[in-house]
């Protein structure tokens, strides 16, 4: 099976319901169930993102849109399939690492995903991801 990893940002754009995350749902449309995946990285990545946005918000009332919006993330989560950074990953991961490749860490997990699975990675972020070798990726977002 053909596997699409989305990127963080892809994600993101996603949930932001703007033209461009409207692109990356119609291009999802076209594709059997199963074939677009997250990854278990991009999950670590959102929520302590929301995480953060909910211990700065001081008030509750300004918790609770960060609150839902946390809980909108977990139900895109459970409903998708979920790669993990398992043996293959981690295998990956540490070649790549030393391989000294100018990408953060974060990515550098997300790619070696991809690359265990083979699957393509759908990110905005090319200059970074195009530093990793064999990586498969595409912007659905245009």
């Amino acid at each position: 099976m053909i596997l699409n990893l989305m990127d963080t940002d892809h994600i993101s754009l996603v949930a932001r319901g703007g033209a461009e995350g409207q692109r990356i749902l119609r291009r999802i449309s076209t594709l059997p169930k199963g074939q677009v995946v997250l990854s278990i990285v991009t999950y670590e990545e959102q929520t302590r993102g929301w995480l953060a946005e909910i211990a700065a918000a001081r008030t509750v009332e300004r918790q609770k849109p960060k609150y839902y919006e946390l809980s909108r993330m977990l139900e895109r989560y459970c409903a998708t399939p979920i790669l993990p950074f398992d043996d293959a990953a981690i295998t990956v991961f540490q070649d790549l690492w030393l391989q000294r490749l100018h990408i953060g860490t974060m990515d550098l997990k997300i790619a070696s995903i991809a690359l265990a699975n083979n699957a393509t990675l759908l990110t905005r972020n090319a200059q970074d991801f195009s530093k990793v070798p064999n990586l498969r990726i595409e912007d659905w977002s245009f």
